[in-house]
């Protein structure tokens, strides 16, 4: 029976791997090494099948008993942040303002030890296939995944991730069946107008009413609310406006929203009254739209596989409050196939997410690689 220990000597190999992926971090798009570097590990472990360049530098490995059965996805991310990092870690990133400061490289670590798993434990009907998905931070990456024709001969159905979490108790987990991660949009707004002298700015057209218009319209979103069916998040990210000079009115000005909802419904409808209520200025923005990201949505039977497995393992449940308000493009799954989202407490203290002295704590990888070994195991005995 798998325990929530490997051996010493494969988790050592485990935490460099990841302190390799670490110092070499990606941006979302660009990940041509660090999959190399994955393929290159894991070849040892005799996929059936392995499929490179997937949605650009996705890569698969396929573990195929050539039974009939279930077919099982187990997903992790490549990218990093064009953050600078702070940690002081001996693998800190060696790559000036990229830096794996969400934990994808210790996904990717866990992700790498069920292959080596996989490899010697091959599932005993249906398939097993392990993904590391490219363009997560993004939010295109899922989608592509999905709208690649290799991957639509897999067809998985049951699809699994984890994300580890600051601001929970190490190693312990948070599932539910629902709603777990939040679906978000970026809009990018750009005005244009006409200048005009500082003394007359009615002979002009300048951008600062609409601005002024705009901030009433997300005030009421700006601050957050409780996570419940209404909740709804206007961000504010950008704004700038006009020439650094105190002559002149200005013509033209740039502003970047996030919008955040629960489901992906009430982000449309968000979406559409903000638009609605952009075009009622007096002067209207062109709008483009970034980072989408859909909602993710745990199939109650996934939920109750990762309980299931996280109660036979000893790992006690965490109080993370689900859903989390940070978007996780593993919702495009949701659509597909019966998916399940888990977290994992990084440490009550440890930094947040995206936080420039964020690093991936190692302790995680074991219980990590337990936790998918189980589920799988789950999955093709029921």
């Amino acid at each position: 029976m798998l325990t929530a220990d490997p051996s010493p000597g494969a988790l050592a190999g485990l935490q460099q791997l990841r302190h390799t992926l670490h110092a070499r971090p990606e941006l979302s798009g660009a990940e041509g090494e660090t999959a190399r570097t994955l393929r290159n590990a894991l070849v040892e472990t005799q996929p059936d099948q392995v499929i490179e360049g997937l949605a650009g530098h996705g890569l698969a490995l396929v573990y195929d008993s050539g039974a009939p059965g279930p077919s099982v996805l187990f997903r992790a991310e490549l990218d990093a942040l064009p953050i600078t990092e702070a940690s002081g870690v001996p693998h800190a990133s060696r790559r000036a303002g990229v830096a794996h400061l969400c934990g994808h490289d210790g996904h990717m670590a866990i992700l790498a030890g069920m292959a080596r798993h996989v490899g010697q434990h091959r599932p005993p009907r249906g398939r097993v296939v392990l993904l590391f998905q490219p363009a997560e931070e993004t939010g295109a990456g899922a989608r592509a995944v999905l709208a690649d024709p290799r991957f639509g001969t897999l067809a998985p159905d049951w699809a699994f991730a984890l994300h580890n979490m600051p601001g929970m108790e190490l190693g312990h987990i948070t599932v539910a069946p629902g709603p777990a991660s939040c679906a978000s949009v970026g809009l990018h707004l750009r005005w244009q107008g006409r200048e005009a002298h500082a003394a007359t700015p009615e002979s002009g057209l300048s951008p600062a009413p609409s601005l002024a218009a705009l901030m009433a319209l997300i005030a009421p979103h700006a601050i957050p609310g409780a996570l419940t069916g209404g909740f709804r998040q206007a961000t504010l990210c950008h704004l700038s406006m006009g020439a650094r000079a105190f002559g002149i009115a200005p013509a033209r000005a740039e502003a970047m929203l996030t919008l955040r909802t629960i489901t992906d419904s009430a982000l449309a409808a968000f979406e559409a009254e903000i638009r609605n209520g952009l075009q009622s200025f007096d002067l209207s923005p062109d709008i483009s739209r970034h980072d989408h990201f859909n909602a993710t949505d745990n199939d109650p039977q996934a939920a109750a596989h990762i309980t299931r497995a996280a109660t036979g393992l000893g790992i006690p449940e965490g109080d993370f409050p689900l859903p989390m308000r940070p978007s996780e493009d593993f919702g495009a799954f949701s659509a597909t196939t019966r998916t399940g989202l888990f977290f994992l407490g990084s440490g009550r203290d440890h930094p947040a997410l995206h936080d420039p002295h964020y690093d991936f704590p190692d302790p995680l990888i074991a219980p990590g690689v337990a936790l998918f070994a189980r589920i799988m195991d789950q999955v093709m005995r029921d």
